[in-house]
């Protein structure tokens, strides 16, 4: 996804106004949310159901049409999970599709980048009511049927699930050797700063606690690359942290939004932004 910084009160106002739009058809993928409700321009549209669905699938997408329809249709083999998909401001039929497949999209009247549209996406949980949410990808690199992988350290109490390429140790997922580098530069920083090791600290596959899903609605990041800085949010907010071994494919369809030279850029950029937040942390908090 491609990155417009934007700052937190602009955030706030997106999260609020950003256009929310029924699924099309018979709505198979998404049901109603717990409390019943969904909220559009100051509309309030109230759905009933036997029984509320408390686990959100969050897929922030920017012009993902091709990819997107068969992801959505995974997940709607699925039962017990309603889907959002937060359209950043994709200039191509994101949004067509997305509801086309059953989601509930959350259109943003421009491109934010992947960390605001999670915002947005978990501000929306939270105003629902959902009591736990899974990040997805729109690209169709994360498989359905690990979902259950990720959810299940909730019900024993974790509040961040990472889903891991590199837990397990196969090396079964292949990054290039400069990526490689990189990514291993990452997990020094967060190894440093949040005193935890954390072996895919870039994986996009994560599961949220309700209290998690509270503390990121306000202050996820909005940078590119913001995973990283959010897994040391949630370590040195006293969060319970923990990874899942996953598989992962390549992307299915579209662009990847990041060039060589412009990733090089934001690996050097996301570790001295760390390393300058952590230390105008007072000191007693790293004690």
């Amino acid at each position: 996804m491609e990155d417009r910084p934007a700052g937190p009160a602009l955030l706030r106002r997106l999260a609020t106004v950003a256009h929310v739009s029924r699924p099309a058809g018979d709505g198979k993928t998404s049901g109603s949310p717990p409390n019943g409700t969904h909220r559009s321009g100051g509309v309030t549209a109230r759905h009933t159901s036997e029984k509320p669905i408390n686990t959100l699938v969050i897929i922030p997408a920017f012009n993902e049409e091709l990819a997107l329809p068969a992801v959505l249709d995974s997940l709607r083999r699925l039962d017990g999970f309603d889907v959002v998909v937060v359209d950043d401001g994709s200039t191509d039929r994101t949004t067509h599709v997305a509801r086309q497949g059953g989601a509930v999209v959350l259109t943003l009247p421009f491109n934010l980048g992947i960390g605001g549209a999670l915002r947005c996406g978990f501000r929306y949980a939270v105003d629902a009511g959902y009591e736990r949410a899974v990040q997805f990808d729109a690209d169709g690199q994360h498989e359905a049927a690990a979902l259950e992988a990720l959810l299940g350290p909730l019900d024993d109490g974790a509040d961040l699930v990472v889903g891991s390429r590199f837990a397990d140790g196969s090396g079964a997922y292949e990054v290039s050797w400069a990526r490689g580098k990189a990514m291993g530069l990452l997990r020094w920083a967060v190894r440093l700063l949040a005193r935890r090791t954390i072996t895919d600290t870039s994986s996009g596959f994560r599961a949220f606690s309700a209290p998690m899903l509270d503390f990121f609605a306000t202050t996820y990041p909005s940078e590119y690359m913001e995973s990283v800085e959010a897994l040391v949010l949630a370590v040195n907010g006293g969060y319970h942290v923990v990874e899942v071994p996953v598989s992962m494919h390549s992307r299915a369809a579209g662009e990847a939004s990041t060039l060589r030279l412009r990733l090089v850029y934001h690996y050097l950029r996301v570790v001295l932004m760390l390393v300058v937040k952590v230390h105008r942390r007072p000191q007693e908090k790293l004690t």
